[in-house]
């Protein structure tokens, strides 16, 4: 793999870091500015809005600026924005540190993803976007376990210094090992937009929105469901999430490999495993070896999907002439996923279905993201086929006339 990838890696590892790691030192965070864990809990939500909201804007804004420049800029807007949080006095100015911070996520990824695919042939292109996002999934397994045990074991805050550190560390990684790409033509937002209209890239997100949302919808409520249900201890809990990072990396791995060789497979493949498992899950959720298999199986299946549909996501808008703001977007939709997943999980539970009803739901969700994925299959090919027609300057009734 090109040098370039691992700087891209490294700047993922620190956004996985940042985004993931709240979930395990809110306790810490709440203590600290006098609130309860709800109100905390605004730490993960505002960073998710700034997600959503920041990667269209920077995308537009950025339009004109080389990307290697870009993603400098990106990176030192995420460095700032964990400085603010790590020194903030009271959970607003925390709270719009956050913001600050995941203005950066969505642009990042989404320029980063086509950096990377610029960078190898076309047919390594899904491996080496797997690559960058491998750092989201190495801050799963390594950096948020050793974050939450320095919130625990010294402060909160030093875990922000040091993501900052490591944005920092992204500044100069990119700075040596990217090479220069020019911006290319700037983004007419009008043509960008005509993206959003195309019902291919609307398919596209929408298998976005709802296939990691299926495995959020779960592992949004592991620890009470597995304490609950399975009989775990609270160390149980600490090493399942680890099983649950190893379960990303493989899954991120085998996601950027097959899909090289056939993207529409890997996600047929991906959704209905993913679908299969949760309901496994919800059958066996009382067996600690289920379980523990489970979120294995159910964090990889799901990850898998993520190299597959972001290059799906990328092919069809560069088809609509709209490449880049589309790649952006798109992680502000996994991120709209992440949060339709945890609210259709807490929605079963206080409907008292009981704490491990988000594991059907969340087979429900994979399985719509199924049905959009075999809708944009049978679209894609009706569009080559016709494409193929219109290249051989045949018209609809030559080509039924050659079919008899």
């Amino acid at each position: 793999m090109p040098a370039a990838l691992f700087a891209l890696a490294i700047g993922a590892f620190g956004i996985g870091l940042t985004e993931f790691v709240v979930a395990g030192i809110l306790p810490q965070i709440a203590r600290d500015f006098g609130v309860d864990i709800p109100t905390s809990g605004l730490m993960a939500t505002t960073y998710a809005l700034g997600v959503f909201v920041g990667a269209p804007i920077l995308t537009v804004l950025g339009a004109r600026v080389p990307r290697k420049t870009m993603l400098i800029g990106l990176a030192l807007i995420f460095t700032l924005g964990n400085v603010i949080t790590a020194l903030a006095p009271t959970l607003p100015i925390a709270l719009a540190g956050r913001i600050i911070t995941a203005f950066n996520h969505g642009t990042f990824f989404g320029m980063g993803s086509i950096i990377a695919a610029s960078l190898v042939a076309r047919d390594r292109q899904a491996s080496a976007i797997a690559f960058m996002f491998s750092g989201l999934t190495m801050a799963n397994l390594f950096g948020v376990p050793a974050g939450t045990w320095l919130a625990q074991a010294y402060d909160w805050r030093l875990v922000f210094w040091l993501i900052a550190g490591i944005g920092l560390i992204t500044v100069l990684s990119v700075a040596l090992l990217v090479p220069r790409i020019e911006a290319g033509k700037a983004i007419a937002v009008k043509t960008e937009l005509r993206a959003f209209v195309d019902p291919q890239v609307l398919l596209a997100m929408g298998i976005t929105v709802f296939g990691p949302a299926a495995f959020f919808t779960s592992i949004t409520y592991i620890a009470p469901m597995m304490v609950q249900e399975a009989g775990f201890s609270d160390a149980g809990i600490a090493q399942l999430m680890i099983l649950f990072g190893l379960g990303l990396a493989v899954g991120n791995w085998v996601g950027g490999r097959f899909a090289d060789r056939s993207l529409f497979g890997t996600l047929f493949v991906t959704l209905a495993a993913q679908a299969a498992v949760l309901l496994v899950f919800w059958l066996g959720v009382g067996n600690g070896v289920v379980a523990s298999v489970s979120v294995f199986l159910m964090a990889a299946f799901g990850f898998a999907t993520v190299s597959p549909i972001q290059k799906l996501v990328m092919d069809r808008a560069s088809r609509a002439g709209a490449p880049t703001m589309a790649a952006s977007v798109n992680i502000g939709m996994f991120n709209l996923g992440n949060a339709i997943g945890a609210w259709v999980g807490g929605t079963t539970i206080a409907a008292g279905f009981g704490l491990a009803s988000p594991n059907w739901a969340g087979a429900i969700l994979s399985l719509i993201a199924l049905g959009l994925a075999a809708v944009a299959w049978a679209s894609a090919g009706r569009q080559s086929a016709a494409g193929l027609i219109e290249d051989s300057g045949m018209d609809v009734g030559q080509t039924a006339d050659c079919c008899r």
